[in-house]
């Protein structure tokens, strides 16, 4: 199964982690919410997949282009 990391395309803080590692994704799946400029932006999985490894939790703090999550598809 070849993994995919997931990066996000802005900086800022984790609000939500609605998949769970172990949890399914498709394609477009939502894998966490990043709060910017008091707005919400989703990040979502390229694949469908497992998620194998989330690499943030809930209030950290992330960098545009930062890899956030690992999907096995």
């Amino acid at each position: 199964m070849p993994e995919i990391k997931i990066v996000t395309e802005v900086a800022g803080r984790i609000c939500a982690t609605p998949v769970q590692v172990g949890g399914t994704v498709a394609d477009g799946d939502e894998i966490v919410l990043v709060e910017a400029m008091k707005m919400e932006i989703p990040v979502a999985s390229p694949a469908a997949g497992t998620l194998t490894s989330l690499l943030v939790k809930i209030d950290d703090l992330v960098a545009e282009g930062q890899a956030i999550a690992i999907v096995a598809s």
